[in-house]
């Protein structure tokens, strides 16, 4: 098995043992993105939006959050986000050593997530049907 292939199993594990805010944080941070670009008339900027991007500016943007919740209210409120999987690049326990079947049949029993996860591993904006 390449790399590649290897690391986009990875990606779908990880994206597996999210939570369905961090799913919705992910899509809304896409669709702004894409959005962005389309109004800026860039499509080569649009394809560089793909979920490693993705998840490193999530990393980014609930690290800010909880640097900002610590300095205005507490650290007490800001533990909370320690759980968050967005600011862990580890894959869940749960979901590390699942094979390629396991996690494909994971998948197709959350209708859900499998939406989610076609949607984050494609160009297209969560929400835009797909033309046959």
């Amino acid at each position: 098995m390449d790399s590649e292939k290897l690391n986009g199993v990875d990606d779908i594990k990880w994206l597996c043992s999210l939570n369905e805010t961090e799913l919705d944080f992910l899509m809304s941070l896409k669709v702004m993105l894409l959005r962005r670009a389309k109004q800026m008339g860039s499509k080569a900027l649009a394809k560089k939006f793909d979920l490693k991007f993705l998840r490193a500016l999530g990393f980014i943007f609930i690290n800010k959050l909880k640097g900002h919740l610590q300095s205005s209210i507490g650290s007490s409120s800001s533990s909370s986000l320690d759980n968050c999987k967005l600011l862990k690049f580890d894959i869940d326990t749960c979901f590390k050593n699942l094979s390629i079947q396991e996690l494909d049949t994971y998948i197709c029993t959350e209708k859900r997530k499998r939406s989610v996860l076609s949607m984050l591993l494609e160009d297209m904006p969560p929400g835009q049907k797909r033309r046959s």
